[in-house]
């Protein structure tokens, strides 16, 4: 392989991983096959292929916003779990800067 060695250990350090001894003999050989082939890919012609992100356009298919009918206030209120002035209570999610 031509491509620098990446070892395992250092990526797992990166992703905040602990892998044992085992793990990492395991994955060592399986990420030296993924960018084998990753720099495989670097020898291929590619000259007036436009880049794309899809394989196949992408259409935003969305249903016609229309309004309906929508669920009683006493329907919705009796199943949260919390609930204050006829309103469902949620916990701060705000943290202290």
């Amino acid at each position: 392989m031509a491509t620098e060695h990446i070892d395992v250990r250092y990526v797992a350090s990166l992703a905040r991983l602990e892998l044992t001894d085992e793990e990492c003999a395991t994955f060592q050989p399986q990420l030296d096959s993924i960018l084998s082939y990753a720099e495989s890919l670097s020898g291929l012609d590619v000259e007036g292929i436009e880049p794309t992100a899809h394989p196949v356009p992408v259409y935003d298919v969305m249903r016609e916003d229309v309004p309906g009918t929508s669920l009683p206030q006493e329907a919705v209120l009796q199943n949260a779990p919390d609930q204050a002035q006829q309103q469902i209570r949620v916990p701060k999610v705000i943290a202290d800067a």
